[in-house]
């Protein structure tokens, strides 16, 4: 799933206007650009795995209410951060809905198993010769 393929609804959405920092002279001090999008993951309408998976994806940005907390000041117009805010809540419900595969476990080929031993059996008898030096 792309993020342009993200569907969101409208009713689960709400947004909050931040005073932001950074870039934006006085206007920072102004005009509240940064926005904090909270986003109700229960209406999104996610399958059980998908939403597990989003929850690890948001780590400590998702409340224990259910409640995605997604803040965005990089821009210097709320139009601009908004549109930033929703693009990347997009992108980690199409991240969520990607399915990883499981590792096969696999084992080491006979021939590989026999190269360790032999290299274990070099290692060893070089590390025989080795021993204490007697000056006599």
């Amino acid at each position: 799933m792309r993020p342009e393929d993200v569907v969101i609804p409208e009713d689960a959405l709400s947004e909050s206007f931040l005073a932001a920092t950074g870039p934006g002279g006085q206007n920072v001090n102004k005009v509240a650009t940064a926005v904090q999008l909270r986003v109700d993951v229960f209406r999104l309408g996610l399958h059980p795995d998908a939403y597990g998976r989003l929850k690890e994806i948001a780590g400590s940005r998702m409340t224990g209410g259910g409640e995605l907390l997604i803040t965005a000041r990089r821009f210097r117009t709320q139009d601009a951060n908004r549109a930033d805010a929703r693009r990347r809540l997009a992108e980690m419900i199409a991240a969520a809905h990607i399915v990883q595969r499981k590792r096969k476990p696999t084992r080491p080929s006979r021939a590989a198993k026999r190269e360790r031993v032999e290299k274990k059996r070099q290692r060893s008898a070089v590390k025989q010769t080795r021993g204490k030096v007697d000056f006599d």
